[in-house]
């Protein structure tokens, strides 16, 4: 039994791999998130300073090191591009799925193990997260490793090493501080205390035990900070804090949503695990469940879900990867309750088979629609009110054909699913609706991703990357980009970002700007910059330049 686990590991990995490391350089990195993470680690390898985070080679205090160093050892590897930002998530992959295969496995056994590793691979947005340069994947894998190990602790049936468990606890929860601060520890926290109460506080533990729990999470946790305040990095440490702050009580431009927001990504975004997880919400789940062990871990699955949940319905801020760390017991519900259709005990309701069919066919739709849209976007023009947009519109794509027919992998994978579940009593079926949407996945990445990036930023970054090398200042006024930082390779004799000497100062260097091309933009760029040249317009935006003028002085003597 351990020789075919050993062996289901390996070709876990292997198609770990195949699945997540292909196409990682197929579409360049979009706007914030991505950019932002991989801007910083080139500008580390750059500048040579690998403790402080920075963006246009200043001080950026949003987010600690970890998941960036990953980055720069990356980039180090294999160059400074998109395939390197990304490739520590496919890695990040790898391991999550090998994760998953073993707590199940210990859970209810390597089949159960694997249902989950083709649930969670085959869901629409936890497949993509791999092939992304954001740094939630990490994070989340952390985080989630904390409660694991934490979960194992407060399980009294476990017969584990109560110390060690509780060391790995920490060890993990201080690993997702130090990958993107406090609110790693806080998702923790939260759940515990509900957790707590569930319990009426009467929870075994040793004094011990916390203090190496402790001990752990602020050594790990902490490290960045500790080497902040040592190299007199006092005012990083504040500001850090301060945004921390102010991420939960203001909404980011641009980052807003309406109070549900999360739970619509998760319906829609988790396919199809998701849909299969409804009856997990059922208050009568665990009836039948004979495994102390295993109700213990889906209580906490449980907790963990509505704890991530609720928290970032309420913070202001709303960002698709926000409730990202759902992914993880949202799967193992609906691994739960595959689980059962596996074992002949449940019949698949009609409802989930509706419902999986439904969201099939609205994903296949959806990318039909892209697909045909340069064929049709003529006639939504006059219905956009958006100049911007109407500017994007007018760029082309190129298709091959047969991207039109993506979505019918999704749909002949679940209708295979819906027709063999409760004929099979094995894994045949999940495996064919999995196959389906990571196929759908892995198509939509390699080949769609870049098609439909022609209709937002790729004018933009076709533009940064003819000044590669060049002595020159690149402003983007009007819109939040971090895209001309990495894109022109800038270098920290060109960092100046004061808009008022760009715009109306004297300045020793031309200054290209870029901005969204809209009658409101252009009016203000006409006074702000009077002696700015139009260099072209392209698919929404508007490139000018500004050259040095002759100081006065100058003019004067001669």
């Amino acid at each position: 039994m351990k020789n075919k686990d050993s062996f289901l590991q390996i070709g876990i990995a292997i198609v770990g791999l195949l699945l997540f490391v292909p196409g990682l350089g197929a579409v360049h990195l979009f706007d914030w998130d991505e950019i932002n993470f991989a801007e910083s680690a080139r500008e580390m390898i750059v500048s040579g300073n690998y403790l402080d985070v920075q963006i246009n080679f200043k001080s950026f205090w949003e987010k600690p090191p970890l998941f960036i160093w990953m980055q720069v050892l990356s980039m180090k590897i294999f160059g400074i591009n998109e395939f390197a930002a990304r490739f520590p998530n496919a890695i990040c992959g790898v391991c999550t799925l090998l994760l998953l295969f073993n707590i199940g496995r210990r859970l209810k056994g390597s089949n159960f193990g694997m249902l989950w590793v083709l649930l969670y691979a085959g869901s629409v947005l936890p497949f993509f997260y791999f092939k992304s340069g954001i740094i939630d994947p990490w994070f989340n894998l952390f985080i989630f490793s904390g409660v694991y190990y934490f979960v194992r602790y407060s399980d009294i049936n476990d017969i584990g090493n109560k110390t060690l468990q509780a060391a790995l606890s920490g060890f993990f929860l201080g690993l997702a501080v130090l990958t993107k601060g406090p609110v790693g520890f806080l998702v923790f926290l939260l759940t515990f205390a509900v957790y707590l109460v569930w319990i009426r506080f009467r929870m075994p533990f040793r004094w011990k035990d916390v203090a190496v729990f402790i001990v752990m999470l602020c050594l790990m946790g902490g490290l960045w900070f500790i080497l902040q305040l040592l190299n007199g990095n006092y005012s990083v440490i504040h500001d850090f804090i301060v945004y921390q702050i102010r991420l939960f009580q203001t909404q980011d431009a641009g980052h807003g949503g309406f109070p549900l927001y999360h739970f619509v990504i998760l319906f829609f975004g988790v396919f199809p695990a998701a849909i299969i997880a409804l009856p997990a919400f059922h208050r009568k789940v665990l009836a039948n469940e004979q495994s102390a062990s295993t109700a213990h871990f889906f209580r906490w699955m449980m907790m963990l879900f509505w704890v991530v949940l609720i928290l970032f319905s309420i913070v202001r801020t709303k960002i698709i990867h926000y409730s990202s760390a759902c992914y993880f017991p949202l799967t193992f519900m609906a691994t739960y309750i595959a689980w059962n259709y596996v074992q002949g005990t449940h019949k698949l309701p009609k409802y989930i088979s509706i419902l999986l069919v439904c969201l099939s066919v609205i994903y296949s739709v959806a990318v039909l629609a892209v697909t045909q849209f340069d064929k049709f976007k003529t006639a939504l023009i006059p219905y956009v009110a958006d100049e911007f947009a109407i500017g994007n519109m007018q760029a082309t794509a190129t298709w091959y054909g047969f991207e039109a027919f993506t979505g019918l992998l999704l749909i002949a994978g679940v209708i295979i699913y819906i027709y063999l579940t409760g004929k099979r009593n094995d894994l045949f079926p999940v495996a064919c609706m999995s196959a389906g949407t990571i196929l759908f996945m892995f198509i939509a990445v390699r080949f769609i991703a870049p098609q439909v990036e022609q209709y937002s930023q790729a004018a933009a970054i076709e533009f940064y990357e003819t000044k590669k090398g060049e002595d020159c200042y690149i402003y983007t006024p009007y819109f939040k980009s971090y895209a001309h930082y990495f894109y022109s390779d800038r270098q920290p004799e060109n960092n100046l970002a004061d808009g008022k000497i760009l715009l109306q100062g004297q300045i020793d260097k031309p200054c290209y700007i870029a901005m969204k091309d809209t009658e409101r933009n252009r009016a203000q760029l006409l006074n702000d910059a009077p002696d700015a040249e139009l260099l072209y317009r392209k698919n929404g935006f508007a490139f000018y330049r500004r050259m040095p003028q002759p100081c006065m002085e100058s003019k004067t003597n001669n």
